[in-house]
């Protein structure tokens, strides 16, 4: 994990600071509103965007401080504050108007006309820029710049509005420039905002497939926002000027959809953590728009068709949104999550990593990825094809690319009659880094068991090699030194003195006897390697022959063994650590006899060696008999434990256990 830059830290209090001043100030301006009751004007309208853009940024900027300070983030605080306090100026405005004689400060009258301006405009043509986060280029640098500029331009232009209270006065040619300027401020903005909606297309159609998301739905959002103030940028180009309405009721219209688009990003390109908690403030940022522009659209459509004086404009369409509130928001409900977490509502990352839970690892785990990923998007069937696999044909499918290597294929199928929307391609593509790790772990683990397998056939083959070596190499020659030493022996006999003769006979009797045990030995050091029974996988007459071989040496081991064959690999290392295991016993326990337990179920199969002895010190642990049976434990890909046998006994005796997941066990 990468640690964020100090600027990005989260701001806790600044966020909720934010949230305190717009949720009091809005809270405040509904409230002015419904005491105060003024008469309807259209320009009543630009006050509700203010109420709608305090209430709705505030809650994002809130949102995002609270993880990442990026400047996107302080721009739409921005916004949240300006439109909050813009908002309530206005309310205590009207509040004003209705009692005369109460006592408002007089700057709040004027702060309604300039406090919006600079997080609102930064929207449209700075912020469109810096989503997604990442190192601005050249290009976008400029922009912003140009942005900023104008921003303080409109700024300077709001803030001396002339016959604004408490309004800056201009005078001589600042004042001619001003009025030069300001007419030309809507058609500026809307031409920023149309090339910022153009720089996030063509960053949507230069950036790789996990780095576009959400951005379509920036550019919409940024182009509405540019639609909204198409009507006041007409208005010194036509002989007629808009009507006032129009305006507010795009912008109440834009700033149902831009909010909603920058959240999309955020979340589609999870940038600031914002999962836990988007999915309910995309809802509710929606309906809150969604509730606010049908209500004031509504009673402006009615009022137009009935009296001034009638009231059943407000009854109606009140009515209308009390009875579709809770199905449109179902219906909300259901497009946000099929946006955020695919059609069935539940993340995808989740429903890969439930199936994953249950797997133990290799090509099953690709199966898992793929049953999780075609229930969550709702597909007939996904495949993940390796490197060198069969061939497969698919409607859809998503190369699986390590840098220049192909390390597979993921194969995608629709249901019956239906296609492969965007939304799941885009999901595919988005999974294809995540799916391609988990291929080459699982390619990695084939090749791993492929190699330990050979390894294993290696080493058996080498002491198969050592067998015929030891046993008709080596034996038979320490045979024929023993006929060798008989033959000289009768030879001496002759020619010596028969008290020479009879002390050479006795030597020679002596070595032709010690020849003849090492290559006893010999032999029997050969059938400990490797016994030939276990050339085609029985572990139990091999086992049965070991037993024999220590009841010679006085050494009781009881077999208890079902009859089975194994993989020639996995029998011969099996009985390497029973014969390792029984040796320890033999020479170390100090007990008589011990037990070899051997069975199978459906974990595969388990083979114990117990005894009631001494027990096993520390430093056995480590020595160089465990450590080969731990080696050949590994080898097979089985689970061994040694430990006592008898817990808390004076004698607490050594269990040792071999556990081996096995795919098929041959009775």
């Amino acid at each position: 994990m990468h640690a964020r830059p100090p600027t990005d830290r989260a701001r806790p209090l600044a966020a909720r600071a934010v949230l305190a001043i717009t949720g009091v100030l809005s809270v405040g301006s509904v409230a002015a509103w419904w005491a105060s009751a003024p008469p309807w004007h259209p320009w009543m309208l630009y006050s509700l965007v203010d109420l709608v853009v305090g209430a709705i940024y505030g809650v994002v900027a809130w949102l995002t401080l609270s993880r990442r300070a990026h400047l996107a983030a302080w721009i739409m605080a921005a916004a949240g504050v300006g439109g909050a306090v813009s908002a309530a100026a206005a309310a205590y405005d009207m509040v004003r108007f209705r009692w005369p004689d109460l006592d408002v400060p007089l700057p709040l009258a004027g702060i309604a006309y300039w406090a919006w301006v600079p997080g609102f405009y930064a929207l449209a043509v700075v912020l469109p820029w810096l989503l997604p986060v990442r190192p601005l280029g050249r290009a976008a640098r400029a922009a912003v710049g140009v942005g900023v500029a104008f921003i303080v331009v409109a700024q300077v232009c709001a803030v001396t509005v002339p016959g604004v209270p408490w309004a800056l006065s201009l005078t001589g040619p600042a004042a001619g420039v001003r009025a030069t300027v300001d007419p030309w401020l809507e058609p500026v903005l809307v031409l920023l905002a149309l090339v910022a909606a153009a720089g996030v297309l063509w960053r949507r159609r230069a950036a790789p497939p996990a780095r576009r998301h959400g951005l379509g739905w920036l550019a919409v959002g940024t182009l509405l926002l540019a639609g909204a103030f198409v009507p006041l940028a007409l208005n010194p180009l036509l002989p007629v000027r808009v009507p006032t309405p129009s305006a507010p009721l795009l912008m109440l219209g834009a700033q149902a959809f831009f909010p909603a688009s920058v959240l999309v990003v955020v979340l589609r390109q999870r940038l600031w953590g914002l999962e836990l908690v988007v999915r309910r403030t995309l809802v509710w940022a929606l309906m809150t728009a969604l509730v606010i522009a049908t209500y004031v659209g509504g009673v402006l459509a009615l009022r137009a068709l009935l009296p001034a004086s009638s009231a059943v404009p407000e009854v109606v369409v009140t009515a209308s949104l009390a009875a579709a509130f809770q199905p449109l928001r179902h219906w909300v409900q259901r497009r946000v999550d099929r946006l955020v977490h695919g059609d069935t509502g539940q993340p995808l990352m989740r429903q890969v990593a439930d199936r994953l839970r249950a797997t133990d690892g290799g090509t099953q785990m690709l199966d898992a990825v793929a049953d999780g990923i075609s229930a969550s998007l709702r597909l007939a069937e996904i495949r993940i094809v390796l490197a060198g696999g069969p061939d497969c044909v698919s409607p859809t499918s998503v190369a699986l690319v390590n840098g220049d290597r192909r390390v597979g294929t993921l194969h995608a199928w629709p249901r019956p009659g239906e296609r492969l929307d965007g939304r799941a391609a885009a999901a595919l593509t988005d999974l294809a880094p995540v799916v391609t790790a988990l291929a080459e772990l699982a390619a990695a683990q084939h090749d791993l068991e492929r190699s330990r397998q050979g390894l294993a056939r290696a080493r058996d083959e080498e002491r198969r090699k050592l067998r015929r070596d030891l046993h008709d190499g080596l034996g038979p020659a320490l045979s024929g030194v023993s006929l060798a030493l008989a033959a000289g022996r009768n030879m001496l006999r002759p020619h010596r003195h028969l008290s020479e003769v009879a002390a050479a006979d006795e030597l020679l009797d002596q070595l032709v006897a010690e020849v003849d045990r090492q290559a006893a030995g010999v032999r029997e050091i050969a059938r400990d390697l490797l016994p030939p029974l276990l050339d085609d996988g029985a572990l139990g007459p091999a086992l049965d022959r070991l037993r024999e071989r220590y009841a010679a040496a006085g050494l009781t081991v009881r077999v208890n063994a079902p009859p089975l064959r194994l993989r020639e690999e996995d029998a011969t290392a099996v009985y390497g650590i029973v014969a390792e295991a029984v040796r320890n016993v033999h020479r170390h326990a100090g007990v008589e006899r011990c037990a070899v337990d051997v069975s199978t179920g459906p974990d595969g199969l388990t083979v114990s060696v117990a005894d009631h002895g001494v027990g096993i010190g520390g430093a056995a642990g480590t020595g160089v008999g465990t450590r080969a049976m731990r080696e050949r434990a590994e080898a097979i890909g089985a689970e061994l434990t040694i430990g006592p046998a008898r817990a808390g006994q004076a004698r607490p005796g050594t269990r040792v256990c071999l556990r081996l997941r096995l795919p098929e066990v041959t009775r």
